[in-house]
């Protein structure tokens, strides 16, 4: 008896263990030289203990808060589009129409293609000579920097979160079509019957029932596009300026640029903080809203 009761525990011990050696022990790494002055220009391994002196100087020596600032308007705008322009895209695949079959079929390859092939490609696109989508602003009126979308200080981060929309809303568009079709057709056609409009239906059945799926898809997104990295660096390079920065190019500059170990470790805690306090007060109202 004994035997079986411990055979579960044995057939998950592997997975406990990579787990210990892939996600704890590199944050015990981090927190424990997060206190230590540590630069690899100067020395292969910890100098001195500094106490919070690395955490101060977070906030002192880079900009972290205009990095932070950069990675929320990213997050949260892009999510925000993402989920918009999936849904619709969903709602128009369960129409129906003919020619969708083929739409489904093309619509998951943005997704296989990886961060950095976007980038360059939208770079292309991107040019002030010859791109693709500055002639076309250009066609309709808008007015473009003339040190291009990608050079310019108040487009830079718009042009990456275009990049990434580009990319990440077929996602949203096929998980939420999946979810459409498991709603029930009696529900719908009760609706109907009631004399529901379009928008009434989709307020009152339609997002109520995607609401589970829709949260779970817009928190994954949400941390995905909090460590942005690959498009920034390869469209803009966090410039000009800081202007476009992320916190993870702010960990990749001071780690990787400048051999900073100790402040990079204090930044990558900070970072680990502020995403679970975002995450768990998102996962509060859900849960609120589910109760209610």
């Amino acid at each position: 008896m004994r035997s079986h009761k411990a055979l579960p525990f044995l057939l998950i011990a592997p997975s406990i263990l990579v787990l210990l050696s892939l996600v704890l022990y590199p944050m015990a790494f981090a927190l424990i030289n997060s206190f230590y002055f540590w630069n690899l220009q100067t020395s292969p391994t910890p100098m001195f203990f500094n106490g919070l002196a690395n955490y101060k100087m977070v906030f002192q020596t880079t900009p972290f808060m205009a990095t932070l600032k950069n990675t929320l308007l990213l997050s949260v705008l892009g999510t925000f589009a993402q989920f918009s322009l999936g849904m619709a895209i969903a709602l128009l695949l369960n129409t129906h129409v003919r020619g969708m079959t083929f739409l489904r079929s093309i619509l998951i390859m943005p997704v296989t293609v990886a961060p950095v092939v976007v980038g360059f490609l939208f770079r292309y696109l991107f040019a002030p000579e010859g791109g693709i989508l500055p002639w076309l602003l250009k066609g309709i009126g808008v007015p473009v920097p003339p040190q291009g979308m990608l050079g310019n200080a108040s487009t830079a981060l718009l042009s990456i979160g275009i990049a990434d929309t580009w990319q990440w809303t077929p996602f949203f568009a096929i998980v939420l079509y999946a979810g459409l079709l498991s709603i029930s057709d009696d529900m719908t056609d009760a609706a109907r019957v009631d004399g529901a409009s379009g928008w009434s239906m989709f307020w009152h059945i339609i997002l109520p029932s995607l609401r589970p799926l829709a949260a779970f898809l817009v928190m994954i997104r949400f941390m995905q596009l909090f460590n942005s990295f690959d498009l920034v660096f390869v469209l803009t390079g966090g410039g000009p300026g800081t202007s476009s920065r992320t916190l993870s190019y702010n960990l990749y500059q001071e780690g990787l640029v400048n051999y900073n170990i100790g402040l990079t470790a204090a930044m990558t805690w900070l970072i680990v903080i502020i995403v679970t306090i975002i995450i768990n007060i998102y996962i509060w109202l859900v849960l609120r809203e589910q109760e209610v």
